[in-house]
């Protein structure tokens, strides 16, 4: 499958690690909810993660974490559009990818220059994979419950005796439908989608089946895109279970370097530097 991800900007390497920097463009995400909505401030977050070492960056309109307010298209892609468009003239050769599930907002959002889709409900809608099936676009493709629209966030606590086998099923199930729809291997990125339907114990069963997760999923290990920054998971395996998601960005930097051991390559990210940099 070679060593590299294809995306509609080209190839890019998987060699080495590759930080997918995120930028919400959102009121209300968890960990930065607000701070990057006006264009202007998410371009100056944008410019600050390539100079980290950023080798593409995730641009998000949604927020999904629990709780949080449903947007219809026309807001997702109005928040979009102005800062697709700075990003697009400021680092035209930094590949974009579109955190979002709805049809509408990735066909625009591609024709204005975005390089890939990220759709953390694995590419569910036939229509939105079709569309993705059709184009040259680079595809990331995330594990997640759903209940119709919603995603499903179980209490944290709780326990969760189906993982990490829930989590492998719905991985190669994810696998299968894109393959099936025929998209190329070399486009796809899998991800494992902590806390998204998991609770610590689930994500905890996750994170210690990682070094075998290409085996059981059948699927290189740097085709995979680990998303653990600013994640509850960091803060409550260190013992540290009130520490805020910003203050979070150590445990994350630790966390990739564990993953890299095991031959992860593609990580998304708040912040790519260790804190200090």
């Amino acid at each position: 499958m070679g060593t590299a991800w294809l995306t509609g900007n080209g190839p890019v390497a998987l060699r080495d690690p590759l930080f997918l920097g995120i930028v919400n463009v959102t009121p209300d995400s968890f960990s930065d909810g607000g701070r990057f909505l006006e264009p202007e401030a998410a371009l100056a977050q944008a410019l600050d993660l390539v100079r980290q070492g950023a080798g593409a960056l995730d641009l998000g309109a949604e927020s999904t974490r629990p709780g949080a307010a449903p947007v219809d298209p026309e807001t997702e892609w109005a928040r979009l559009e102005p800062v697709l468009a700075r990003l697009r003239a400021a680092l035209p050769a930094v590949p974009l990818s579109l955190d979002t599930r709805r049809l509408p907002v990735a066909v625009r959002g591609l024709r204005a220059g975005a390089a890939a889709v990220n759709d953390q409900s694995g590419f569910r809608d036939p229509a939105l994979l079709e569309e993705a099936a059709r184009g040259s676009c680079g595809l990331i493709a995330m594990r997640s419950r759903m209940e119709g629209p919603a995603f499903v966030m179980p209490p944290y606590g709780d326990p969760d005796p189906d993982q990490p086998g829930a989590a492998i099923r719905d991985l190669r199930a994810i696998r299968d439908r894109l393959l099936a729809a025929g998209v190329a291997p070399e486009r796809i990125l899998l991800d494992p989608g902590f806390g998204f339907g998991t609770t610590f114990a689930g994500d905890l069963a996750l994170w210690e089946a990682l070094p075998g997760l290409p085996e059981a999923v059948g699927w290189p290990v740097e085709r995979f895109c680990l998303g653990l920054s600013r994640k509850r998971f960091l803060a409550w395996r260190a013992g540290r279970r009130d520490l805020a998601p910003a203050r979070r960005d150590g445990l994350a930097w630790e966390a990739h370097r564990e993953a890299m051991a095991w031959g992860y390559r593609v990580f998304r990210t708040h912040r790519v530097a260790p804190l200090g940099v």
